[in-house]
């Protein structure tokens, strides 16, 4: 039995959350892969809207246990946080939630060391969210990092001191004033370290391969977008981890012979959170419309998202980097009503048509190259069949089906799980 893929394709914020949510009635298990609460994976269903930052999407249904895998990095504050709101709404997460041994803790000096790294860049900062995430990371690669079976070791209050002071004395190293409490930040860590230890903890490359084996069914989620990889996103305006296909490899211990399929997700415009290029980036009524229509606020920061039109040159990029099999179209109802829409097919760079994304995609260096198609007017809210989509949403899906060499399978007209369209 093969392991599916799940994966945003653009700056992250596509919809995964709402996606894993629906599709977790066909698999066992769900598992995420990489990244840590710098996601904001927004769910709704009864009227209630739920945003998820650790804990898989597929924690409300009874049928799928939930793996947070080797490649996250946890901050046991904010996943306390997480499971004392899900329980307020009686979802069971003790029971059906596995945290791999190997995924590595973020601690308080992991967060200040990210504000403190942001405040020194001054105008050249990259937009991090200061949860900690890159420091933590910078830690894993540097082999400095705690894991979560660390405290599980009769030492690890230790070795958490030891690495807590070495943050600090970084710490200084900046030359900006930062303003912390660390008693009071340690007193929130150790008591949400509890919480943790009462969770199950599997060695997790074991797990799944014991389940593929079982013939047990697999969903590897990811957060954040493939434009934000480390290695083939927009660097350095990226996220620390690998938000593409390879990180379900390296962030779960599973063989790539026993990946299947690689389900992409796009809205059918685009957004961006925090600093870097944007090549499509519409600064208009357009692009003030989109944001409005599509209620364009970072689920974890809070963020006003920045909103362009489709750029089919980084989608097209994502598809071949992830080899994506199926694609699913998110919030295509938040472009009702706009009479043309544009698609970017090519980019004008260095006085030249190129159809691929080059090394540097700064606004000096490309110029958009757009095509032109007829919008629709029609509310796709109330739609729940693909019979009933208006024939300019289909020409605008054949559209880029042709361009992407992939079929879109779904298509999603709302953000309650029961707005979903399948093709």
């Amino acid at each position: 039995m093969a392991v599916d893929l799940l994966l945003g394709l653009q700056w992250g914020d596509e919809g995964k959350g709402k996606i894993v949510d629906v599709l977790t009635a066909d698999y066992d298990i769900i598992a995420r892969f990489q990244g840590g609460p710098n996601a904001g994976h927004t769910l709704e269903f009864d009227e209630i809207k739920h945003v998820l930052h650790t804990i898989p999407s597929g924690i409300f249904h009874d049928n799928a246990v939930n793996i947070i895998g080797n490649g996250v990095v946890i901050d046991p504050v904010i996943l306390k946080r997480e499971i004392d709101s899900l329980e307020k709404y009686e979802v069971n997460v003790r029971s059906k939630l596995l945290v791999s041994r190997k995924a590595h803790l973020i601690l308080p000096t992991h967060r200040l060391l990210d504000a403190a790294s942001e405040a020194a860049k001054g105008k050249a900062k990259i937009g991090s969210t200061l949860k900690g995430i890159g420091p933590t990371y910078m830690d894993k690669t540097g082999r400095n990092g705690i894991r979560v079976g660390d405290i599980e070791l009769k030492d690890w209050e230790q070795k958490y001191r030891n690495l807590a002071n070495k943050h600090e004395a970084m710490i200084g190293f900046y030359d900006v004033a930062i303003q912390y409490d660390l008693k009071e930040l340690e007193e929130q860590f150790f008591e949400a370290i509890e919480t943790l230890r009462a969770l199950t903890f599997i060695d997790s490359e074991e797990y799944l391969h014991q389940a593929i084996k079982a013939d047990k069914t697999i969903l590897a989620e990811g957060a954040q977008g493939s434009l934000l990889d480390i290695d083939f996103g927009t660097y350095p305006f990226v996220t620390s981890s690998n938000t593409t296909a390879a990180g379900a490899c390296t962030g779960l211990g599973i063989a790539p012979n026993k990946i299947g399929e690689v389900l992409g997700i796009f809205k059918a415009y685009t957004t961006r959170v925090g600093s870097g290029p944007f090549p499509t980036e519409l600064f208009d009524e357009i692009g003030e419309t989109m944001g409005r229509v599509g209620r364009e606020f970072g689920a974890t920061t809070g963020r006003k998202r920045r909103c362009g039109w489709l750029d089919l040159v980084a989608l097209k990029y994502a598809v071949q980097v992830n080899g994506v099999t199926q694609l699913m179209m998110m919030k295509g109802d938040v472009l009702s009503g706009f009479k043309t829409l544009k698609v970017c097919t090519g980019y004008r760079y260095k006085g030249e048509t190129i159809h691929h994304l080059p090394y540097n995609i700064e606004e000096e260096n490309i110029t958009p190259i757009y095509t032109e198609l007829k919008g629709w007017d029609e509310d796709l809210t109330q739609m729940t069949t693909k019979e009933e989509l208006p024939a300019t949403l289909i020409d605008y899906i054949e559209f880029l089906e042709k361009e992407l060499e992939v079929p879109i399978k779904i298509v999603s007209v709302g953000p309650d799980r029961k707005q979903t369209i399948y093709r």
